[in-house]
């Protein structure tokens, strides 16, 4: 797998994503609130998705008091919602919105660090759910509102353990691979149908909450902050990005 890097100069135009509407999960913490935060200050019109509503409405706050476009809530456990939730979800943004202008699938969970072989199957199964299950549903059942802009763009977060398996990954590794299958299997069908772009990011080591949890025993600071990392999901989901599709991105 080649894996590619954003031009080492990009630096996005203030305006890059100005009258789009994107839809962000996990947008609570994190990449995801860091995204959502930055694809506001860039003129989008952002939908948070996230499990805690609490943590949704203080992004909700920080946008509107920096003047950026009025975003939506969607407090939705991605462990735990039935298809039923996602085809309503669809339904009642169709109503909405003319059209959804990209997803960035930004939520995971992390699960278990142990061997395959004393792995929880509990703990398995709701890591595949919110990691592989909740993004094809979501992809899925918005596929319609994405086919309505005129150049949408679908990012799937991946992993260093989600290119190559390393031991005591688990069911997260496991579902990074899968992330990486999907979005090669859906860029390929959309490549000559559609004018929809579908790429993988893998943000690799970050000062993140699940960073700190996969790595306790690492100095969290050594690490990026998430909104040092943000400009490769800017060109992935803006326009400068049109064009590529199928292709596996390192955020640095």
């Amino acid at each position: 797998m080649q894996i590619l890097s954003i031009p080492i100069d990009y630096k996005p135009r203030t305006n890059l994503l100005s009258g789009k509407t994107i839809l962000v999960t996990g947008a609570g913490d994190g990449i995801g609130r860091s995204a959502a935060l930055n694809y506001a200050k860039h003129g989008a019109s952002v939908l948070l998705l996230g499990r805690t509503e609490k943590k949704l409405e203080a992004v909700y706050d920080e946008i509107e008091n920096a003047g950026g476009p009025k975003p939506g809530i969607i407090a939705m456990d991605l462990a735990t919602a039935p298809e039923t939730l996602y085809v309503s979800l669809a339904a009642s943004l169709g109503e909405e919105f003319s059209c959804l202008d990209g997803i960035l699938h930004n939520a995971a969970l992390l699960g278990d660090r142990r061997p395959i072989e004393s792995a929880r199957y509990t703990t398995w199964h709701d890591v595949m759910q919110v990691n592989v299950n909740a993004q094809f549903l979501l992809t899925q059942h918005f596929l319609p509102l994405l086919h309505q802009a005129p150049a949408a763009s679908i990012i799937l977060t991946s992993s260093t353990v989600g290119r190559v398996g390393k031991a005591y990954w688990g069911a997260y590794a496991v579902s990074k691979f899968a992330t990486e299958g999907f979005m090669q299997v859906l860029a390929s069908e959309l490549e000559n149908t559609s004018k929809i772009r579908v790429n993988s990011l893998n943000p690799r080591a970050t000062n993140t909450a699940m960073r700190r949890a996969a790595y306790p025993g690492e100095n969290p600071t050594g690490n990026p902050a998430p909104q040092k990392i943000m400009p490769a999901y800017l060109f992935l989901m803006g326009d400068d990005s049109a064009g590529i599709t199928g292709k596996a991105f390192d955020a640095r």
